[in-house]
């Protein structure tokens, strides 16, 4: 395998607010967030409840995870590249993230973690998230208080900026312009609440959320100027 892709697990994370909905919230965290949305731009006659259902996953102190899925790249018995995912899915949170944190403890130190926009949402979500739970911090994860650009993981959306930080593009446009096929299936990142509040769905959540790790791997390899993975070398564990 070439030596620049080994020791690399990709992830993405799917969030939801930590209740279904604004009136669920604790008197303490009703306050809390009337503070925190009172910093937003909302359209007129939006209120503090509507944006909590708009916007609460966003935030650590207010959402909560409720997938996560992994990948990394192996290789066959003829030598080829392959991508193996997984995912993690629980409506228990805690135990959720106990098993990530299992798994990557199993990893190899030299370990980096890879998320697209991951140094700004999905590496510090989920430490958050841990600590919330009363989970002590993996080594992969425990960077408290360094700067996004100092945590020794990679990040598409970072290499992609080539130092403009102003600079945001989302993973759909640069599998787009790389022509890596959609990652998206019958739903987006906007619907991931209502499939997880109202249709129950962890699985559907999971498949979307496997298809972005996908959609990070493929990414990654185009930056190093290699071939994408075809998809019957694409293995699901789950």
């Amino acid at each position: 395998m070439n030596p620049s892709l080994k020791d690399i697990l990709f992830l993405d994370v799917e969030t939801v607010g930590c209740v279904e909905k604004y009136d669920q919230l604790s008197e303490r965290l009703k306050v809390q967030w009337a503070r925190k949305a009172s910093f937003f731009k909302r359209e007129e006659g939006e209120t503090d409840e509507d944006l909590f259902y708009e916007k609460a996953g966003i935030y650590a102190e207010f959402g909560k995870i409720v997938v996560i899925a992994i990948g990394k790249y192996t290789e066959n018995e003829k030598g080829e590249l392959c991508l193996r995912t997984k995912y993690f899915a629980d409506h228990d949170e805690k135990k959720l993230l106990a098993e990530f944190k299992a798994t990557l403890e199993k990893q190899d130190p030299a370990t980096k973690l890879c998320a697209h926009n991951g140094k700004e949402f999905d590496f510090p979500y989920l430490s958050r998230r841990m600590l919330v739970n009363g989970i002590v911090l993996p080594t992969l994860l425990d960077f408290a208080g360094r700067r996004p650009w100092d945590v020794p993981h990679l990040d598409t959306m970072e290499l992609w900026k080539f130092g403009d930080y102003k600079h945001y593009t989302s993973l759909d446009l640069l599998t787009a312009i790389f022509q890596i096929p959609s990652s998206k299936g019958s739903m987006d990142g906007s619907m991931v609440s209502q499939v997880y509040y109202q249709e129950k769905d962890l699985t559907k959540i999971a498949s979307y959320c496997i298809g972005d790790v996908v959609a990070i791997a493929q990414l990654y390899l185009k930056m190093k100027g290699l071939a994408i993975i075809p998809d019957s070398h694409i293995m699901h564990v789950n």
